[in-house]
């Protein structure tokens, strides 16, 4: 016997039958009324300030169910500046604001863009790092062959694309959560498209970029970097987060940004908590870092009877 549509054993309508049943009612004053309007269906409704809490919900959902369908457990999540960009397009806009500074001297902010594009090429180091980070990752399988980590960025350019570069050229599926901003920011190209995310809310977003993370990967950034690099040393410090790998790439870039050795000083965080994260400095070390750390965690779990992976 064939089997039957699921929808077919349902006593009631589903939301899609009866949402296409109302687009065949003829056109009436009161048809066409807001008001006759399924809720569900109603955009302008659903967008009404009193709604906020149905649509922190919805974003909640959307990316949880799907991760859920495809059965994506374990990732690792990568940050850093969207502005840093891939050595050959960085050596190119440095060359052009050179070009442009060299042409009229006396202007310093021609001078100062120049300085800052030559920065930036410096930079460009870490996007090649994050992007062969990501390829080691994403090559790594499980014994039923699939892929023992997914990447996981903020979809957007730079260090994000760079992740996601590396796992699009091993082959695999990488996740992009993506956030409207008043400036256009559209998804990097090698994002796994049905993977490819879009937040408004910044805590949602944040929300599912940790979910799933077994270890966190920053590069060097800006406001956005710092904001999630300390929002997940705030979470692990007072436990409202396992403890997971925290790496950050460029030892001397952070020293230079952030003076923990000061704050530990200060007694405004303990000594220990400058053990909550690790530098490195190449995609191998970051890896080699991962692997240790949770197969130190499986060995102590093993000698214990305990699953490293459970709530304790």
């Amino acid at each position: 016997m064939a089997d039957l549509d699921p929808q077919q054993h349902e006593p009631l309508p589903s939301a899609a039958e009866d949402a296409a049943r109302v687009r065949e009612v003829p056109a009436t004053p009161q048809t066409v009324s807001p008001s006759y309007r399924l809720a569900f269906t109603d955009i302008p409704f659903l967008l009404r300030e009193e709604l906020r809490p149905v649509r922190l919900q919805l974003e909640l959902l959307k990316p949880e169910l799907e991760l859920l369908e495809r059965g994506i457990e374990s990732t690792i999540v990568i940050f850093g500046s969207a502005r840093i960009l891939e050595p050959a397009v960085a050596r190119a806009r440095r060359e052009a604001a050179q070009a442009a500074a060299d042409a009229a001297p006396e202007d310093q902010r021609l001078a100062w863009a120049a300085e800052l594009a030559q920065r930036l090429e410096r930079r460009s180091r870490s996007y090649e790092e994050a992007r062969r980070f990501a390829g080691l990752v994403s090559s790594a399988r499980r014994p039923d062959g699939q892929q023992r980590y997914v990447i996981v960025t903020g979809g957007g350019p730079g260090i994000m694309e760079a992740a996601n570069r590396g796992a699009f050229e091993a082959g695999a599926i990488s996740i992009g959560h993506n956030i409207v901003l008043p400036h256009e920011q559209a998804p990097n190209p090698y994002i796994t498209p049905e993977l490819c995310f879009q937040f408004h809310y910044f805590a949602l977003r944040k929300m599912h970029l940790m979910t799933r993370a077994k270890a966190l990967v920053v590069c060097p950034g800006g406001f956005g970097t710092l904001d999630e690099l300390f929002e997940i040393l705030c979470l692990i410090q007072t436990g409202k987060s396992r403890p997971m790998p925290v790496l950050l790439f460029d030892e001397a870039y952070w020293r230079r940004v952030i003076d923990f050795g000061f704050l530990a000083e200060e007694g405004v965080v303990d000594a220990r908590d400058l053990r909550l994260f690790s530098f490195v400095e190449t995609a191998e070390q970051a890896w080699e870092h991962i692997q240790r750390y949770y197969a130190e965690a499986d060995g102590e779990a093993d000698a214990s009877g305990l699953d490293a992976a459970s709530p304790g």
